[in-house]
């Protein structure tokens, strides 16, 4: 359900403004992202884990805070990780 170092990296390697970036929203909601789609692989399995459930709409609304944050301060950026992530909205 969560991801390892080698995909979290190449994540960041991607999403990153800058070499050293680690922490700006892009890179935090397409981890986010990537931990969502594992959560909801692993609940066409197991459809009664309730409380594997709760953690998952706790990163969705993480998730949507920080989109909101990055729709207000910075719209083009938005824009482009929408389309990249292939999240709607």
């Amino acid at each position: 359900m969560s991801i390892n170092r080698e995909k979290k990296t190449k994540i960041i390697d991607e999403y990153a403004r800058s070499e050293k970036d680690t922490g700006s929203p892009e890179v935090q909601i397409a981890i986010l992202s990537e931990r969502i789609s594992n959560l909801t692989e692993h609940f066409q399995s197991h459809k009664k884990d309730n409380h594997s459930r709760t953690g998952l709409m706790r990163l969705i609304n993480q998730r949507r805070s920080l989109l909101a944050y990055l729709k207000k301060n910075n719209k083009d950026s938005y824009e482009k990780l929408i389309d990249k992530l292939g999240i709607r909205k």
